[in-house]
């Protein structure tokens, strides 16, 4: 893999940053959601952002629609294109990937100095959802719901065509996943969740901790699913912290 890799975003390229966090967005989310929070953080810490195939400048490609189809082609783009300690974000379905990249990538011998997993319950906790099964407009309501759609785009036909594909593509990923591994990260996890998330409680959040044979916490942020917009100032800068605690304290 080289820099040029589709599957990996370089918004700041930061070749001197002590550490890099490898950012996972949520269903019908692509890696420009993440652009904000490499710029906040450069140059301390360099952030990749995956860009799942079937949107943006990848819209030619076809979709993958599992969550372990997706985390094997994601842990050979990581595995090629960190070359320092590193970390992983991932926000709803990307905290799912997330786990499943770092459970592979712990199979082949790198482990990551943490795993951040943010609006998202347990890979343990099963939901029967079935929203990528809802017509177009079910899918749209589900959007509305969450809250994390620009407003704009409900209002622009062709923009929606375009998105929706992808949208109800990720939904199949995350609702069609079942966990099939009792492998326990030796990453310290911090669960990030949203006080009135509709998609994850609180109890099926702090199930993460099943997940680690590390340490776990829990930060809780008024809001709902997309908690992490309305707070972004608090959450870059939570994972600024951790990312230096790791820097200056090896595990």
């Amino acid at each position: 893999m080289t820099a040029t890799d589709p599957w990996i975003r370089r918004f700041f390229p930061s070749p001197d940053a002590p550490v890099q966090l490898v950012c996972l967005p949520h269903a019908g989310g692509s890696a420009s959601f993440f652009r904000p929070v490499a710029q906040a953080l450069n140059p301390r810490v360099e952030v990749l952002a995956v860009q799942y195939p079937g949107r943006q400048d990848r819209h030619h490609e076809p979709m993958i629609d599992s969550i372990g189809g997706l985390a094997d082609h994601v842990c050979r783009a990581v595995t090629g294109a960190v070359d320092r300690p590193f970390a992983l974000f991932g926000h709803s379905m990307g905290a799912t990937l997330a786990f499943e990249v770092a459970v592979r990538l712990e199979q082949a011998g790198r482990v990551a100095e943490r795993v951040f997993v943010s609006g998202r319950r347990a890979p343990s906790c099963h939901r029967d959802e079935q929203v990528h099964q809802r017509d177009d407009a079910g899918i749209i309501a589900e959007l509305r719901r969450l809250s994390g759609t620009d407003q704009r785009v409900f209002g622009d036909d062709e923009l929606m065509r375009m998105v929706l594909p992808a949208v109800r593509n990720d939904y199949r990923a995350a609702e069609t996943y079942v966990c099939a591994t009792d492998h326990r990260l030796r990453s310290p996890v911090t669960a990030l969740t949203g006080d009135d998330d509709p998609k994850a409680s609180h109890d099926e959040v702090r199930a993460w901790s099943d997940h680690t044979q590390g340490a776990f916490e829990m930060e809780r942020y008024p809001g709902g699913h997309f908690f992490l917009v309305d707070h972004a100032p608090d959450v870059i800068r939570l994972i600024r912290e951790r990312l230096t605690e790791s820097a200056v304290a090896p595990r």
